[in-house]
């Protein structure tokens, strides 16, 4: 069973930038797609950007396309979010997830693996 812990969050302005870690442990990933999703206070937990691991394929959302970029190492087992151009929109708690399957997709709840969340505060 692998367990998820991220790093990274924080507070930054408008247009700045972010870069959130996902570290892995108790599994090798290369059977995963590991994800990233948000939930901001009221709203319902959204998907941002999912990667298979071995293929390093990858989704984005629309509203992130072209500003975040995920990525992985695999010798350290670790998944990054590179977060650009910040917007006041992209306040949330952003939360790793995997799942075991090289098939990436959007429904959180095909998810089984989640780490803790890390705040993300962008003002303007």
């Amino acid at each position: 069973q692998v367990q998820l812990v991220e790093t990274g969050g924080g507070s930054v302005q408008a247009g700045g930038s972010l870069t959130l870690s996902c570290a892995a442990s108790g599994d090798t990933l290369w059977s995963y797609t590991m994800g990233w999703f948000r939930q901001a206070p009221g709203n319902e937990r959204e998907f941002v950007s999912a990667i298979s691991w071995r293929s390093g394929n990858t989704d984005y959302a629309d509203s992130v396309k072209g500003r975040f970029t995920i990525s992985r190492d695999n010798a350290k087992n670790t998944m990054y979010l590179q977060m650009n151009s910040l917007k006041p929109e992209d306040t949330a708690v952003y939360y790793c997830a995997g799942r075991r399957s090289p098939i990436r997709v959007h429904n959180s709840a095909l998810y089984g693996y989640w780490g803790q969340g890390t705040q993300v505060t962008v003002s303007s």
